[in-house]
């Protein structure tokens, strides 16, 4: 996730990069880059396990669009899903009357994959252009490149500014409310001091918005979910902190110390893979700067305990080929890396 930081905050750290812009597509360290995208911030597998869609990332604040991509790593393949010529007006899931989103200014965030109840798999997609919304689309499983079919959204509420979701089998959703829209800066200054500055939504077709009690933090960011939905996995970005919260009691069961903490997905043994970020802010205003080749700020990929939040940082990495990653999603035994800033995803070849 790009933070709106201020010149104020940036400025006493200076303004150069030792590790950005990375410009060459070398494989190193066992990580493989594939250089053909643009701010792939994040990624969802789908069930065959053969693709990934992808969310490339435009601006957080919507001046820029974005799109959907779907991706087949071991071919290569990659598929612009949404926008499309071919989007159909069928609103059947989310707000009744919502519309669809402007094409010219889609721009997507964090995005999540579930089957629902009826058995129809669904995409969720935060999206920053022109609204604050959260849009569905249902995915169909039968053609050679999955297809994504525009199926409703949600508007947020007033000053709602999301970042990342997840869905609910039952066709609702939970997304993270970063800060108020109207006061980034302020919310940022105050996060750094400690303040909370967001929390999390719960959102029901019958209900709309609703906030879940025990979710305030400062700037959350990604959100998952366990099998049985009894629990929510909230990253407090500013915080540096990932907290397990019961939903029944609104309880924080467990909490792990993590450095800014981006994009979260399970793993296949189990664990919660986290998106760390350790580098300095003045790396940060580089790549948020970048406008060719990628970004090479420092990150881990941290794997955690489901029940306890125990865990270890699983890879550690600066620089080429890739840095600054914000989601690690398992692919036939590798990880494969997203980044909000850059023209790459990599693939991490895991030593066996």
């Amino acid at each position: 996730m790009r933070l709106l930081l201020i010149a104020a905050m940036l400025a006493t750290y200076g303004c150069g990069s030792e590790v950005t812009p990375i410009l060459d597509c070398t494989a190193a360290d066992n990580l493989e880059p594939d250089c053909r995208f643009h701010n792939p911030e994040d990624l969802v597998r789908t069930p065959d396990g053969e693709w990934l869609i992808v969310s490339q990332f435009g601006a957080m604040d919507g001046s820029r669009p974005g799109d959907l991509a779907a991706y087949h790593p071991d071919s290569g393949r990659i598929e612009r899903l949404f926008p499309s010529s071919a989007a159909a007006d069928v609103r059947v899931w989310g707000t009744r009357g919502c519309a669809p989103p402007d094409a010219a200014l889609f721009a997507p965030h964090g995005i999540d994959l579930e089957r629902r109840d009826d058995g129809v798999l669904m995409l969720l997609v935060v999206n920053h252009g022109g609204r604050e919304s959260v849009e569905f689309f249902a995915v169909a499983e039968d053609e050679d490149v999955p297809a994504l079919s525009w199926r409703g959204c949600a508007l947020g509420p007033a000053d709602a500014y999301f970042n990342d979701v997840v869905a609910r089998r039952d066709g609702g959703f939970f997304v993270t409310h970063m800060m108020p829209k109207s006061s980034p800066a302020f919310s940022q200054v105050k996060a750094l001091f400690g303040g909370d500055t967001g929390f999390v939504y719960d959102w029901h077709a019958d209900a709309g918005f609703e906030e879940v009690p025990g979710t305030a933090g400062a700037i959350p960011n990604g959100i998952e979910k366990s099998a049985d939905e009894r629990f929510l996995y909230v990253n407090d970005y500013l915080g540096s902190e990932v907290r397990k919260i019961d939903l029944a009691t609104a309880a924080i069961v467990a909490r792990a110390s993590v450095s800014y903490p981006d994009n979260s997905s399970w793993a296949d043994d189990g664990k919660l893979l986290v998106a760390s970020h350790t580098d300095t802010l003045a790396e940060l205003l580089a790549c948020a700067e970048l406008t060719t080749g990628a970004c090479g700020f420092a990150f881990e990929i941290v794997a955690l305990d489901a029940d306890t939040l125990e865990g270890f940082a699983r890879l550690t990495h600066r620089g080429a080929p890739m840095g600054a990653a914000t989601i690690a999603v398992s692919f036939d035994g590798d990880l494969m890396l997203g980044s909000f800033a850059g023209d790459r995803i990599t693939r991490w070849r895991v030593p066996r």
